[in-house]
């Protein structure tokens, strides 16, 4: 199993943005430098049912995208919020994951107490979990 060393203070402002908005869907990019994964960049969620999915706004994603390259960072990954279903994949998640080389990261808020955030590469349609270390 693959295995991806994710730096505490990513881990933790993921964690709290799931945190702040338990009953919508977060998103946004984790970009790297050199594979070493540097930041989040949080995107708004603009679908119209937030609660059950996330489509990243199309205008903070290309502003992130280009701020990435302005700083000389590549993105590394995705990462996402279930407020109610565990943190695997959906079929949703499987057919709009449009960046193969990146690391989808998803947060469960449907646990009792303690949020769950487990790694994947999606591919073709199928999810292959990682072990996220931090």
């Amino acid at each position: 199993m693959e295995r991806i060393i994710l730096p505490r203070h990513l881990v933790n402002h993921i964690l709290h943005q799931a945190q702040i908005s338990p009953e919508d869907e977060i998103c946004g990019l984790i970009t790297a430098r050199q594979g070493r994964p540097q930041r989040c960049i949080p995107i708004p969620n603009a679908s119209d049912q937030p609660q059950r999915f996330f489509v990243m706004d199309p205008r903070s994603q290309i502003d992130a995208l280009r701020n990435m390259r302005e700083q000389n960072e590549e993105l590394f990954g995705i990462y996402h919020s279930h407020p109610h279903s565990p943190a695997e994949p959906s079929d949703t998640d499987l057919d709009q994951a449009a960046y193969p080389e990146a690391l989808y990261v998803i947060v469960s808020l449907n646990t009792k107490g303690v949020l769950e955030m487990r790694g994947f590469r999606l591919k073709d349609g199928k999810a292959e979990q990682v072990l996220l270390e931090i």
